[in-house]
C-alpha cells in the first residue's frame, strides 16, 4: 500500500533537506512526501523546491487553509494520494525505519498505528525533561484508564488509513491533533495498536512545541477521554 508522508514546516531551512534525506535513505517503500509550508518566513520553501528537482515524490505545498501545525496536517491529509498516512516532524526526531513496521501493522488489519517512545524496545532521547514527563504521563495513564491500545497516544508519529481521517471530525489547532484522532478513532471502535520507536530530540533549530501554551488542549482532551468512558460504562 502506498503511504503519504506529510511534513508540516515553519522556518525549517537548516534541517528539512536532511529529514528528507534521511527518509529517501532508509525506507523502501512505496511512498509520496508533502511538505506543507506553514507560512515560513525563510527559506524553507526554496530549499524544498530545489530538492523536487532530485525527488521525483516530493511534493511541495501551501498551507492555505490556516495557520499552524493542525492546519498544516489537515492539508497535507486533503491532498494525499495514498491509502495511507503518515505525519512526520520537520526536525528528523522520528525514525524513518519505524514506518515500515507500521506498514505491516496496516497490513494485518489495524487502522492506527501509534509509534510509541514508552512501549517496550521503544526510547525517547533529549528534549525537555517536564515535555517528557507530561507526554509519558498521559500516554500511561490513559492506557490504564480507557484502555486504549497504545502507551504513547499524544506522539504525532502515527500511521492512519486515509478512510479513518476522512471519517473523524476534528476540533483541534494545535499538536494536540494528533491525540483528538487517535482517542476519537477509538471510541468509533477502529482497530489501534502501537510498535516501538525511538525518537530523537532536535539538534538543529528551535522547537515549536511550547509546553505551557499546549498543555489546557492535552488536558481538556485527557478529561474528555475519562469523561466518555465512563459515560460509555456507565
Amino acid at each position: 500500500m502506498k503511504i503519504s508522508i506529510v511534513i508540516p514546516v515553519h522556518n525549517e531551512e537548516e534541517i528539512i533537506s536532511e529529514t528528507i534525506k534521511n527518509i529517501e535513505n532508509k525506507l523502501n517503500l512505496d511512498y509520496e512526501i508533502i511538505i506543507v509550508n506553514d507560512h515560513s518566513t525563510d527559506n524553507t520553501g526554496v530549499v524544498v523546491k530545489n530538492l523536487t528537482k532530485q525527488y521525483s515524490n516530493l511534493m511541495l505545498v501551501e498551507n492555505d487553509t490556516g495557520r499552524g501545525f493542525a492546519d498544516a496536517l489537515r492539508k497535507g491529509f486533503l491532498v494525499s494520494k495514498s491509502d495511507l498516512v503518515v505525519p512526520v516532524m520537520a526536525d528528523s526526531c522520528d525514525d524513518p525505519q519505524t514506518i515500515a513496521v507500521m506498514h505491516d501493522k496496516v497490513l494485518d488489519g489495524f487502522d492506527v498505528v501509534c509509534g510509541s517512545r514508552y512501549m517496550k524496545k521503544g526510547k525517547k532521547i533529549g528534549g525537555p525533561k517536564l515535555q517528557s514527563f507530561f507526554s509519558r504521563f498521559v500516554g500511561l495513564s490513559l492506557k490504564h484508564i480507557i484502555r486504549i491500545p497504545t502507551s504513547d497516544v499524544s506522539n504525532s508519529f502515527k500511521c492512519y488509513r486515509k478512510n479513518v481521517l476522512g471519517c473523524i471530525q476534528t476540533q483541534s489547532r494545535g499538536f494536540e491533533l494528533s491525540m483528538e484522532i487517535t482517542l476519537k478513532a477509538y471510541f468509533a471502535g477502529y482497530k489501534i495498536t502501537e510498535v516501538p520507536t525511538v525518537w530523537q530530540g532536535r539538534y538543529i533549530g528551535k522547537s515549536k512545541f511550547y509546553l505551557l501554551r499546549v498543555a489546557p488542549s492535552y488536558i481538556k482532551l485527557y478529561l474528555w477521554a475519562i469523561l466518555k468512558k465512563n459515560f460509555k460504562n456507565g
